[in-house]
């Protein structure tokens, strides 16, 4: 079977591709959180027969070592015996020097697996070192690919005292689809559907994978979310517990639960679990942190240290807590699809979707389309959420400094009535409001040269064009922009 068609993954695929045709042995490291698509890109680079694809198991080192022996012996072929090979050391030589004469990859999928904890996969990771190093005979190319989904772990294989390190010729992390790769997985939905879609499956392509764009939105959320039988709800409750070296795993579940009901604040997490905000709970929030599934947030402008809020970093699992928990009841009572109809889709959705999905996806859109389509050239987008001197509440969705170090502000609606008046002379209110409670950068961001950006799902009204200050560069995206064609 030849290669497949792939999404969002051709720079990631260019690289290793051009490994396997060096003249030397390439080693690869391949790292990204589960479902992200590691085992379909290194299953579909390449024809099937030039690769040895092993996903090692939580099992035994002993056990892991044999069923990799046995499933090389019937790729290759070759008699392979696994008394022969009583150390990782003579696996790997036996491994590496596998149809020497023409051109293969070994991919060694959830790498970490293959010994017990860090220190035993330090030992393994060099036993394939003094492999690499004794010398590889060979008249054609070889690629060997380490692969795994735990994050942190595989990070270390690369870090300084590791006994891999300088050795990788390329350490590729994969991430989550954007919200327009992750349409390109549904493209059978028109743009706001897309988005929605976005909002309640996220970025994961295996969870995008089982959607049906056959079918609405909101079926495909009510069979695969909503349903205590979902095969998305069921990955989203369990995703934790898979994580490797985690104890205790109620716990980070009760913080990332308390997080999609709306606390922002490691002080507001404790409150809502009915704790302290101890040293312990902080630590929590750090690892789920590191294993990017939450992301801080602090206002623009403002220390990186002060005011962090958090919020769950991929739009599945935000919604799974924010959504799908909260309204286990009513699912239980009405079923699925009518809680979906009766609660969800008109009463909670839509804002869902605006408040907290639409803004990421216009900052995405922005690094995919901008300096193509006239947007200035922002270094990092931000927002300011909080309140002015007269203690009234104020957000800006986006904020930026662009390479020129000028301000862009702008905001974001997902209604489906189009920008009006109101859009821009609330956005000229906030600035000034925030400029009068002495935040520099929004007295920068009302000085004419300043630019600004709307981005409004529905299009803008007359009335917006005609309020808006014709000196002062004005910057309006609508769907079209988001998904050109």
């Amino acid at each position: 079977m030849g290669p497949k068609t792939l999404i969002n993954r051709e720079v990631e695929a260019t690289k290793l591709r051009a490994l396997l045709e060096r003249d030397a042995p390439a080693l690869a490291l391949v790292r990204g959180r589960r479902r992200v698509g590691k085992t379909y890109l290194l299953s579909n680079l390449w024809a099937s027969e030039q690769v040895l694809h092993y996903s090692a198991s939580s099992t035994t080192p002993v056990l892991n070592r044999q069923t990799l022996l046995e499933e090389a012996a019937r790729w290759s072929g070759e008699d392979i015996r696994f008394e022969d090979h009583p150390t990782w050391r003579t696996v790997f030589r036996t491994l590496f020097s596998l149809r020497p004469d023409q051109p293969t990859v070994i991919v060694l999928d959830e790498f970490q697996y293959l010994a017990d904890g860090e220190n035993g996969l330090r030992e393994v990771a060099s036993e394939l070192n003094a492999v690499w190093e004794s010398g590889l005979p060979r008249s054609a190319g070889l690629l060997v690919v380490l692969s795994g989904s735990a994050v942190r772990t595989l990070e270390a294989l690369a870090a300084g005292g590791s006994p891999l390190y300088g050795r990788l010729d390329a350490v590729i992390p994969l991430e989550p689809f954007d919200y327009y790769n992750a349409g390109q997985m549904v493209s059978r939905y028109e743009p706001r559907d897309r988005v929605r879609a976005y909002a309640a499956f996220g970025g994961l392509p295996a969870n995008l994978a089982v959607v049906d764009d056959n079918r609405p939105v909101g079926e495909n959320i009510a069979d695969l979310l909503l349903s205590p039988h979902g095969v998305v709800r069921s990955r989203l409750a369990t995703e934790i517990d898979q994580e490797e070296g985690l104890r205790n795993t109620s716990r980070y579940r009760a913080v990332m639960a308390s997080i999609g009901l709306g606390s922002r604040t490691v002080g507001e997490v404790a409150a809502k679990m009915g704790q302290r905000a101890d040293t312990a709970l902080k630590r929590v929030v750090d690892q789920l942190e590191d294993m990017s599934y939450l992301v801080r947030e602090v206002n623009f402008g403002a220390s990186p240290q002060r005011g962090i809020r958090y919020r769950l970093a991929d739009p599945a699992t935000r919604f799974h807590y924010g959504i799908g928990l909260p309204t286990e009841s009513a699912v239980a009572v009405l079923g699925p699809e009518a809680a979906w109809r009766v609660r969800i889709e008109t009463e909670v959705f839509p804002s869902y979707v605006g408040q907290h999905v639409f803004e990421d996806v216009a900052r995405q859109a922005c690094r995919r389309w901008g300096p193509a389509r006239g947007l200035p050239a922002v270094v990092k987008w931000g927002k300011w959420a909080g309140h002015d001197r007269s203690r009234r509440e104020v957000e800006i969705d986006l904020i930026g400094r662009t390479l020129n170090d000028e301000v862009v502000t702008g905001s974001v609606k997902f209604r489906t009535r189009p920008a009006d008046a109101k859009t821009y002379l609330d956005h000229m209110a906030a600035l000034e409001r925030l400029a009068d409670s002495g935040l520099g950068w929004a007295l920068e961001a009302l000085a004419p040269e300043s630019p600004f950006w709307f981005v409004s799902a529905a299009g803008f009204a007359p009335s917006f064009h005609e309020v808006a200050d014709p000196a002062r560069e004005i910057i309006c995206w609508t769907m079209d922009d988001l998904y050109p064609a």
